[in-house]
């Protein structure tokens, strides 16, 4: 007990930051399943993070409520943004998105009496436990799952394959559009607001352009066929980085090459369901 006692005091924010990136991972995963690369998901975690950072330390709100509100304020912005954006397809989309990210972080550098400017903000309350970050990522899980083998998530994937000819089987292509854009800003709002209950500090930076290129990475590498790959993608990004810190500057390097490769011999990610089913058909065969 005592040695399960000092892994905890020692890897708990790196365990309880696998269950924050898996949401993450999710999150973006929602919007590609509805064929939209949106890189908005940094700038939405960050939304979420300070909103609700800001309700606990300025006016003492009940975590429960600061949850909620780190989620609706990212889903609102979404809703707002998506109307003009969402009209985009493609890198275009991805461009405004990413534009977007960069507004909200110069806003945030910039509302320095609200939200600490550069220096960001310092002693979040510690609110986040382990069974909070255990039961959002079941919740979410539970709730994709439901969504993707509903009629919604038919029209996800039919979207997905050629918006043009879902309009035409009658699919209103925008609003299920907004509904992915909406529901994964909330996810990641939600990650957001957790990590920053469970780190104690916030800043600009750490909402960036590399954060959302992070949050793509997990869902690619991991595989956007399903719900088990992102979460497996999260999973691997945030325990390779730690995995390498033996190798020291070279870490980076060596947590680059092995992406690299992964990306190349397994194209579709990690869990890629067909080639699960082809491979373990082939052992049948065999035995």
């Amino acid at each position: 007990m005592d040695s399960l006692a000092n892994f905890w005091s020692v890897y708990s924010n790196v365990v309880l930051s696998l269950g924050t990136n898996a949401l993450l991972a999710l999150s973006i995963w929602l919007t590609l399943s509805c064929g939209m690369l949106a890189m908005a998901n940094a700038a939405f975690m960050g939304i979420g993070a300070y909103t609700s950072a800001i309700l606990t330390m300025s006016y003492g709100a009940p975590f429960p409520v600061a949850i909620a509100a780190g989620m609706a304020a990212p889903a609102l912005m979404a809703f707002i943004i998506g109307k003009p954006t969402l009209r985009l397809s493609g890198v275009y989309l991805a461009m405004a998105t990413l534009a977007f990210g960069e507004v909200v972080r110069i806003v945030i550098l910039n509302a320095e009496s609200l939200t600490g400017g550069a220096l960001g903000l310092n002693g979040i309350p510690p609110s986040t436990q382990w069974w909070h970050v255990l039961l959002a990522v079941v919740l979410v899980l539970s709730a994709l799952w439901r969504l993707r083998h509903s009629k919604i998530g038919r029209a996800f994937e039919a979207i997905k394959e050629d918006e043009t000819a879902a309009g035409l089987m009658g699919i209103d292509v925008g609003a299920h559009k907004m509904l992915a854009f909406v529901f994964g800003a909330a996810i990641a709002g939600l990650a957001g607001t957790l990590n920053a209950h469970l780190t104690f500090f916030i800043g600009p930076n750490e909402f960036g352009f590399d954060r959302g290129v992070d949050i793509l990475t997990m869902a690619v590498l991991g595989g956007i066929n399903g719900l088990t790959g992102p979460v497996l993608g999260g999973v691997i990004l945030t325990i390779l980085p730690e995995s390498l810190r033996a190798f020291g500057d070279f870490r980076l390097v060596l947590n680059g090459i092995i992406l690299v490769l992964i990306v190349l011999f397994l194209p579709k990610g990690i869990w890629d369901p067909s080639r699960i089913r082809n491979w373990f058909g082939r052992k049948g065969v065999v035995a």
